[in-house]
């Protein structure tokens, strides 16, 4: 059996062309799109990523206001910057990139963020409209922001042709980024939907009963080729950086001998997450003009 790979690149570069054309309609009716970028520290991963982003940025005729501060900074003052994020007109969405130095509070930082400008759709109120909603048909239509890693896996599934309804789903990781949202939304296209973790007793047997896998639980290889189902979908969120090299939460070369389809580590979901964390930006921005 021959499997497909699933080119999250690709894929990405689709929506990321939409992007362009919805900014560059904004543009043309006087309002530029702008996503400011929040780094702080010296992580160098974190600088990878976050450039990478206003690199996607600028590619896509929008703004991007980049907030580097100190591994030093408080609470208070990390707070103050995203207050003034919240009032800068050029700004339509903020991210703060993660991790935070130990001594900050990630989850405080989200609260005070404008839910308006949420483009990592990781707000709870943004959470929670969108979580109410019965289908995933209603999802989309809402425009409310979604966080970006889950929404593009449906996405990818979406531009691939791989049916959810009816299907058996399951969801190894149970992370509030990844896991939680991805099985949400499964469940609003129908699919039937199992949260499984490191804890769950008898693992490999319940990913054998998945029509669609998805890996998100942050351990290299951890999903082996005798855990997939013949056939099945294997969507790997894994990103994980080792002495060896960078792998996914999948034994990749294994699985490939009995997927149906399957998510490379690089070049899978990666993309699709700037890819949405962009189209969360430019919706939150067409938002101003309705």
């Amino acid at each position: 059996m021959s499997v497909k790979i699933l080119d999250g690149k690709a894929a990405a570069e689709k929506v990321l062309a939409g992007v362009a054309e919805r900014a560059n309609a904004l543009t043309a009716r006087g309002l530029t799109p702008g996503l400011a970028t929040v780094l702080v520290g010296e992580d160098p991963a974190s600088h990878v990523y976050v450039g990478q982003k206003i690199k996607k940025c600028q590619a896509a005729g929008m703004v991007s206001v980049h907030v580097p501060l100190p591994a030093t900074i408080t609470q208070d003052a990390l707070l103050a910057e995203i207050h003034r994020l919240n009032r800068d007109p050029r700004v339509h969405g903020i991210i703060v990139q993660l991790p935070l130095p130990k001594h900050l509070n990630a989850e405080a930082v989200l609260l005070v963020l404008d839910p308006a400008k949420d483009a990592d759709g990781l707000h709870p109120s943004n959470q929670g409209r969108w979580m109410q909603m019965k289908s995933w048909k209603d999802v989309l239509a809402s425009g409310v922001a979604l966080p970006c890693t889950p929404a593009g896996v449906m996405e990818l599934l979406r531009q691939n042709d791989i049916p959810i309804a009816w299907r058996r789903a399951v969801v190894v990781g149970r992370s509030s980024l990844v896991g939680k949202p991805l099985a949400m939304m499964l469940l609003a296209a129908d699919a039937t939907v199992t949260v499984a973790h490191s804890r769950t007793e008898k693992l490999d047997d319940i990913c054998r009963q998945a029509d669609i896998l998805v890996a998100a639980i942050g351990s290299p290889k951890f999903v082996k080729k005798e855990w997939i189902k013949r056939g099945a979908v294997v969507v790997d969120v894994g990103m994980n950086r080792t002495a060896e090299g960078l792998f996914g939460d999948v034994d990749f070369a294994g699985a490939q001998d009995v997927a149906g389809a399957i998510t490379p580590v690089p070049g899978g979901v990666g993309p699709m997450t700037v890819a949405l964390l962009l189209q969360n930006t430019v919706q939150a921005a067409e938002k101003q003009l309705l």
